[in-house]
């Protein structure tokens, strides 16, 4: 396993500037986000003949590209398409729908001519209330399967003519956002290989789930791993909750993201079940710490990680010792 950074929170840093300070911290990888508010890259110039040059750069720091990442314009795939997607693109339905499947289809090129092997985003939800089954009722639910795999068939062709796979991260207001959901979805897509998941073991534990169990049950499927923690703070539960809305910052939340080892998430059991389903690829640390600075926490992460990363087990040599016995 590697350990690498999803730059997107040094948006507004130059990208050559950032590339010098991750690499200098010993990151070997970096995760870019992609979506139209991106500074760190452009899709349309890389289509029009910009890929070698942008790999040179990033290579010229010792680092590779993990993944490209959408999860912005990824979401209006899948909804929702009212007021709440507005931000991302005003129009209706059927115009947020069509940009959504157009950009991502631009993504998987940009990560195949820039020999990316993965992408990252969101598949969207409709109305992710209706996990709840009043008033609407768990049909309705269910028929979100249906019209998620129904808009994303096409996109996912295009991932699969280029070679490239997609990596949906659960997260609640979407379709997927825990282990049961991500099998349901798995199965509305018959199963596609060019569909897998994005891990973010601190999104599954802001839904309950144990992210161990996803990677046990699911291990063929993640593409790619998010390094973030969470805390669920204990003394706030009482009065917000989990689902607490409001600013990230607020001091009686009762659920945040943490940096890596500042959280809830059991890292040794994680990593032993990434190594248990053969995941060698990277650890992308995901900065989203309300209360510890940039800086401070890629700092702190890959001081935390970086001495729990296990070397690819010999199996050939644990079946023998078994078969001996």
């Amino acid at each position: 396993m590697r350990i690498g950074i999803f730059t997107v929170l040094f948006n507004d840093r130059p990208l050559e500037k950032v590339l010098k300070f991750v690499s200098e911290l010993g990151y070997e990888a970096i995760e870019i986000a992609a979506d139209k508010w991106s500074n760190h890259i452009n899709i349309d110039d890389i289509l029009k003949g910009k890929a070698s040059e942008y790999k040179r750069l990033v290579s010229s720091y010792g680092l590779e590209i993990s993944a490209l990442s959408n999860h912005v314009e990824s979401q209006l795939i899948g909804g929702p398409h009212g007021a709440d997607t507005d931000t991302i693109l005003k129009g209706s339905p059927e115009e947020k729908i069509k940009y959504g499947v157009e950009r991502m289809k631009k993504t998987a090129e940009a990560a195949a001519a820039l020999d990316v092997p993965v992408v990252n985003g969101f598949v969207g939800c409709e109305n992710w209330s209706r996990w709840f089954i009043w008033p609407g009722g768990l049909e309705l639910w269910e028929k979100g399967y249906e019209s998620v795999a129904e808009r994303w068939q096409p996109v996912l062709d295009v991932f699969e003519a280029h070679g490239v796979k997609f990596a949906h991260e659960p997260h609640p207001q979407e379709q997927a956002y825990n282990t049961e959901t991500a099998e349901a979805l798995l199965k509305a897509l018959n199963y596609r290989k060019c569909f897998g998941f994005n891990l973010d073991p601190a999104n599954l534990l802001w839904c309950l789930c144990d992210p161990v169990i996803f990677v046990k049950r699911l291990g063929e499927r993640v593409f790619h791993v998010h390094a973030k923690d969470a805390e669920i703070v204990k003394e706030e539960l009482g009065f917000s909750g989990v689902a607490a809305t409001g600013d990230w910052r607020r001091m009686d939340r009762g659920f945040r993201f943490r940096v890596v080892g500042w959280g809830d998430v059991e890292w040794k059991r994680l990593l032993t079940a990434l190594q248990m389903v053969g995941y060698q690829y990277v650890l992308s640390v995901e900065h989203e710490d309300p209360w510890i600075n940039r800086e401070d926490g890629c700092r702190k992460a890959i001081q935390f990680l970086k001495p729990l990363l296990l070397e690819p087990i010999e199996r050939e040599w644990i079946r023998d010792r078994v078969e001996k016995k």
